[in-house]
Order: C-alpha cells, then structure tokens, then sequence
C-alpha cells in the first residue's frame, strides 16, 4: 500500500467491492485501444505522431531502457519535459518497471527541484535538453550537486532515441522486468504530483494506480468520452486538470488522439483546434479570458471552435461575467472544472441550466464522494451555508507522501480532506466555491504559497519584514502582492526594493518567475491582530481600498 496514505482496509474492500478499484494498472491505460486499433493515432506534439502500436513499441524500450540504466520498483524520478510525445512515453515506461514519476512544471528552477528531489529522495532527473533557455542540462548539474540521492540525469533526446532506435527487446514482445524484480500492486503509488500548499516546500501527492484510474474511468463516463474524440493539451499536461479530468489519460483510455502542444496563443491554438479537429479543450480562466478577447478582434474565430463539444474552465474560479461569454462563444461546450490533485473533482454539464454553468462548480462526479461543510472547529454548517470544504472518497488521498506533520494538519481522523476551501451547498446540490481559507495565491491557475515567496523575500539585504498576500484580479484570478518593510538604515536603497529589482533578486536565486510577486508596496508596519500577529485580512482589506482609492 502507498506510503503517507493508506486507506483503511474496510474502505479498500468496499471500493473493490463496489467496482471502483479494479485492480488495473495506469501505465496499461492504452492497451487496450492498441489492441482494438492500433494504427490509428494516439499522441500527436508540434513534432511528431505515432499510433498506438508504436506508442507501446516506445514505451517498451524506454522501459528496458531505463531497466539497464538502473532503476528500479520504488525508485523515484523527477520528471520535467513539456507537453510532447516523450512526456508520455517516459512516465509510462517509469510506472512499467514501478519507478516513481515525480511530476515538475517546465517553469521550476533551481531552489524547487533541489527541494522537491530531498523530499522525495529522487535517484534521477529527466529534463528537457531543448528548454526555453537551453539550459535543461545546466539546471539538472546544478540540482545535482545540491542533492545527494540523484545518480543520474537523463535529457529529453536520451528519452527520443531510447524510445525509436531498436533496442534488444524482440520485436513483437512486450517488455517484462527482470524475474528478480518485484514490481509494487496497483495499490501502491504510480506517480507523484505537487501540492499548491501554503508552505515552503510543495508537499506530495501520491495517488496509486487503483485510486486513480478511478478518477480517470469516471471522468469519462461524466465528460462521454469516446473513441472519436480529439484531446487538445495547451497547459502543461503535468497538471492533474489537463492529466486526468479527464485528460490525455482519458483520451488514451477511450481509444482517442491526444494532440499536445507547447504554444499557447491564440491564433495558433485557434487554428490548431480546426486543423486536429479537436473536441476537448482544457483552460484556466487567464487562457479563457485571453481566448474570449482574442476571438472579440476575430470575425472567423468562431467558426474555428466548431469542432469543440467540451470547452473546460478549470484549475481557479472561473467568474459568471467570463462564464458568460465563453458561453456566447462556444454555445452548449462550457463545462466548469473544480477539482484538485488531492481528489475531488466536481463537473457541470454543458446542457445544465444556464445558471449552473455560470454560477457554481457543478455536482461531485462520483457517487462514492463523501461532502462536508463544517465551520472552524469541524461541525457542520446549517444547510446552505457556506463553512469549510471537507472530502472523502476513492480517489481522494488520505494523506501526503511521507508528511506526519502536514498529514495532521490537513486531515481529519475519519480520512477526510481539508481542502481550504469556503463553499457551500445549493439547494440543487451543487457546489459553489467562494474563497479559500489557507494563505495560498491562486494565479492564473497556479497555486503559489505565501510563505514560501515571503521566505525567499526576508533573505533581501533591504528587506526588514515582507508579507504576501493575493489581489483579486479580473485576468488572473488572484495575483501577489508583497507588502515590504524596508531596513531604515541609511545604506539600504529603497530602489532596490523596486518590483524589477526583486524580480532580478529572485531569478537570480534560481525561483520560478510565477512567484515574482505581481505588485510590491512599501510599508512602515503591518496591521496586528488582538494578540499581536500580523492580520492578512486587515493587510487585504487595506489594499483593497488603495486600489479603489487609486483608480
């Protein structure tokens, strides 16, 4: 069973019971319509396709590959490649031979995967060769040196050639593993994605093979995927939203093409949804509004969206007035999203009342999920009201990857999970989210811990104390914003505490630029609350009103 979150044995009896742990396994997602046909395309990127037999073929040599290369069941890898062919074929060649994908954003540095790879005690990191600085292999030498459990460092064109130069497995053979070897049950972790937490260091999701085919299986069933369906990936397929909600997993196990692309503007995503005929789509609001302006200056947009039968909005609150218009664009497709790495996912349907689509976050979508809300000492709320989002089920982990502490913090003694969440429950049942009760940024679809930035800050030679706090913002949903007190000491510039200059700061420090605080205002002190602490909300509050004041 999976470290940091196991599910107690009557709960793993009743889910296979009830049919929804089947005892399967993810990196045999695709088998299935490889079987069923195999030539027809299964993965297309900006540079290649293949079909479904050579998505296998691939995957058998990456696994063999990776066998002699010396990883083994249980090992754990970072894994950062962009949305192409070889992201797919290398984290399911990793899951054959049960090493552990740790799934990491093209946009993190140096400091995020030094710190993810101690927490997971990483043996390996896959990068991108061919990265937007053409650094890839700078970066992963300098995590390496910082990092005593990596060995090794395999680049994306490593990946490319293992996968299409024959290798020693005959043809016609499916890759098995070394006799020796023992591979972990379809109860164990498959892979590892990052929390958006509000501290430091992202914590680890793990979820198993069982739990989370779960969440893919009914996914499709909610979202009727089918094997004539075209999957478009524009945000980064690492992502659980774009992975499994549901995802290029989904539209390999229903025998569709998954077509993943790394450009995301508009003109050239517009045209690519008419070329590839694509009929899901997945955004976050940001891309959303991006897409719905963009479509505004373009007469013949529309006509490009024809394809479309789900249009996805995800990853953040999407608000009614961009619902709206998404609506008037891509008429009976805009499904909302809501869900998180965690587990829970909550659907509309594109043919709900207009006032569900727009309004809320739709229905859980299985049976099995287990909702509460409950106020601050875990009671519930009176019906209707909105309290504390709480959830159980079989696809929602019971626990973080080898975090007691966290663990403790984040769920309850019955298994459920705090998600930090404020919502409510409509008469109708369905979800509406209104805020989040932890110090996390949601931008762009992006969760940026507090804390972290302001940790990263406070190491500023000209920085005396600093809090960070989101800004509602109509683009990105929420951006940063640090509130600074400057050293008063006559040597310490207060230029230097300009945006720009913290900007270089933190790039200099090898941090992701999503964490570069949008906004930096100065200070002289921060409001406190009755027992001394500093008050976000007051701080909240009080840029609020700046803002108001200033427009």
């Amino acid at each position: 069973m999976a470290e940091g979150c196991e599910w107690p044995t009557d709960v793993v009896e009743s889910y296979r019971r009830n049919g929804y742990w089947t005892g399967e396994r993810l990196d045999r997602i695709a088998d299935a319509a490889a079987a069923r046909t195999p030539e027809k395309l299964a993965v297309i990127d900006d540079h290649d396709q293949i079909t479904y037999a050579e998505l296998l073929q691939r995957v058998d040599r990456l696994a063999a590959s990776f066998s002699r290369r010396g990883l083994a069941d249980r090992d754990r890898v970072i894994l950062q490649l962009p949305n192409r062919i070889e992201l797919i074929t290398a984290a399911t060649a990793l899951m054959r031979i049960g090493v552990v994908p740790v799934y990491c954003l093209g946009s993190s540095r140096r400091r995020e995967l030094a710190a993810i790879s101690h927490r997971a005690l990483a043996v390996a990191l896959i990068v991108d060769a061919t990265s937007e600085d053409g650094d890839g292999a700078q970066l992963a030498a300098d995590v390496v040196a910082e990092v005593d459990s990596l060995k090794d460092v395999i680049t994306s064109e490593e990946i490319r050639s293992a996968s299409t130069i024959p290798d020693p497995v005959p043809s016609g053979s499916s890759f098995q593993s070394r006799p020796t070897q023992q591979i972990a049950g379809p109860d164990d972790v498959a892979f590892l994605q990052l929390s958006g937490g509000t501290t430091g260091t992202p914590k680890l999701i793990p979820r198993t093979h069982d739990d989370y085919l779960y969440s893919v299986r009914r996914s499709n069933e909610v979202c009727g995927l089918v094997q004539d369906d075209v999957f478009l990936a524009v945000l980064p397929a690492v992502h659980n939203f774009p992975m499994s909600s549901p995802g290029f997993l989904g539209a390999l196990m229903a025998g569709g093409t998954v077509v993943l692309t790394e450009s995301q503007h508009p003109a050239q995503v517009f045209d690519l949804i008419a070329r590839c005929g694509a009929s899901i789509v997945p955004l976050v609001p940001p891309m959303a509004h991006v897409w719905a302006n963009f479509a505004d200056m373009d007469p013949a947009a529309a006509s490009k969206f024809s394809s479309l039968r789900l249009l996805q909005v995800g990853g953040a609150k999407l608000v009614p007035e961009l619902a709206r218009r998404l609506v008037n664009l891509v008429p009976g497709a805009v499904q909302q999203v809501f869900g998180m790495a965690e587990g829970l996912v909550c659907y509309t349907d594109p043919d709900d009342d207009i006032d569900i689509i727009i309004n809320t976050q739709g229905r859980p979508m299985s049976p099995a999920d287990e909702i509460r809300i409950v106020d601050h000492h875990d009671q519930p709320v009176p019906e209707g009201d909105s309290g504390h989002l709480l959830a159980r089920g079989p696809y929602t982990i019971r626990g973080y990857f080898n975090a007691p502490d966290a663990n403790h913090r984040s769920f309850t003694d019955d298994g459920f999970y705090r998600t930090g969440d404020i919502a409510r429950i409509r008469a109708d049942g369905t979800l509406v989210v209104e805020g989040r009760s932890k110090d996390q940024i949601h931008r762009g679809g992006e969760k940026i811990s507090a804390e972290e930035v302001e940790d990263i800050l406070l190491a500023h030679p000209s920085v005396d104390d600093v809090v960070v706090v989101a800004e509602p913002d109509e683009f990105l949903g929420e951006r940063s914003v640090a509130v600074i007190v400057a050293h008063n000491e006559p040597q310490h510039d207060e230029s230097a505490l300009r945006r720009a200059s913290i900007a270089e700061y933190m790039r200099n420090r090898g941090v992701d630029a999503m964490k570069v605080p949008d906004r930096v205002d100065l200070t002289d002190s921060f409001p406190v609350t009755g027992v001394g602490k500093i008050s976000r909300a007051q701080l909240r509050t009080l840029i609020r009103e700046q803002r108001s004041t200033a427009k």
